[in-house]
C-alpha cells in the first residue's frame, strides 16, 4: 500500500464531502476537564465515539469504536498522570477498560464503557485535587512504594531513591498527605491484600508473604486495626471470584 496515495485520497474525499477531524483546541478542552476533575466541563465537551470529526479507523463499526476509546483512553491517562493521579492507578485503569472494550460485542457497550470510563477518571482527579497539591517529590514517592509493596520498604531506602533527607521527606509527605511515610505504607499494603482477599483466591499466609510483612500474626493483627476484621472475616464478606465461587473456606482463624 502507497501511503502517500492513500492520504491523498482520504484528503481529496473529505474535502469533498466537506468533513474534518475534531478541532485539536476542542480535544484539548475535553482532556483539560477530566484532568481537572471537572465532570460537567468533561461532558459537555466530549464528542461520542465514531461521530462527526473522528476519523475512520476500520471498516467494521465496532472495531473503529473500540480503536476510538483506546486512543482517548490513552490520552486521558496522559493527562491524569500529569494532574497527579498515581502513575500504577492510572494505567491500570486504563489498561482494565481497554480490555472491558476489547469484550464488548456491540456499539452501546462500548459507547456505556465510554462513559463510565470519563466519568471515574474525572472523579478520582477531582478527588485528588481536593487531597494535595501534588508535590513531585511526593508524587515519586508514592510512585516507588506502588512499585516495591512486595518487598521490605522503609523510610531511609526512598529517600535515599530520591536524593532528600529523611527528616526533610518525611516532613514533605506528611505536610501534602496528613500521614507519615510509614503509615501510607501500611495503608498501601492493606488496601493490596483487601484487592487480593476480593478478587483472588490467594490464602491469607500467601497475602502476607507476598506484600511483605514481617510474619503472618503481624498481617492479620494490622489487618483487624485497619479493616475491623480479619483477613479470613473480609474474605467471607466480600470475595468476588470470577467464577462465582463462595469465599470463607480457609479453616485457618485469621
Amino acid at each position: 500500500m502507497s501511503i502517500q496515495k492513500e492520504l491523498a485520497k482520504i484528503e481529496f474525499e473529505m474535502r469533498e464531502n466537506a468533513r474534518g477531524h475534531l478541532p485539536v483546541e476542542k480535544e484539548m478542552q475535553f482532556y483539560e476537564c477530566v484532568k481537572q476533575g471537572d465532570l460537567e466541563g468533561a461532558r459537555a465537551h466530549a464528542v461520542p465515539l465514531g461521530g462527526e470529526g473522528f476519523g475512520v479507523l476500520s471498516g467494521d463499526r465496532l472495531r473503529n469504536l473500540k480503536y476510538h476509546l483506546v486512543i482517548t483512553v490513552a490520552f486521558i491517562t496522559r493527562f491524569c498522570v500529569e494532574g497527579g493521579m498515581e502513575r500504577e492507578t492510572a494505567y491500570n485503569l486504563s489498561d482494565l477498560y481497554i480490555r472491558a472494550a476489547d469484550h464488548a460485542v456491540c456499539a452501546g457497550e462500548i459507547n456505556a464503557i465510554h462513559a463510565e470510563l470519563i466519568a471515574d477518571f474525572t472523579e478520582r482527579m477531582r478527588a485528588v485535587h481536593r487531597r494535595s497539591g501534588s508535590c513531585y517529590h511526593v508524587k515519586k514517592c508514592k510512585e516507588y512504594i506502588y512499585d516495591h509493596l512486595h518487598e521490605k520498604i522503609n523510610v531511609s531506602g526512598i529517600a535515599a531513591q530520591l536524593g532528600l533527607s529523611v527528616p526533610y521527606l518525611s516532613k514533605l509527605f506528611s505536610a501534602e498527605t496528613g500521614m507519615t511515610l510509614n503509615r501510607y505504607i501500611l495503608k498501601k499494603r492493606i488496601d493490596a491484600a483487601c484487592q487480593m482477599l476480593k478478587y483472588s483466591d490467594y490464602e491469607a499466609a500467601e497475602i502476607s508473604s507476598f506484600l511483605a510483612f514481617g510474619s503472618h500474626s503481624y498481617f492479620i493483627q494490622k489487618f483487624r486495626q485497619e479493616t475491623g476484621l480479619t483477613p479470613k472475616q473480609y474474605r467471607v464478606k466480600y470475595y468476588n471470584s470470577p467464577m462465582g465461587i463462595t469465599g470463607g473456606t480457609d479453616e485457618n482463624p485469621d
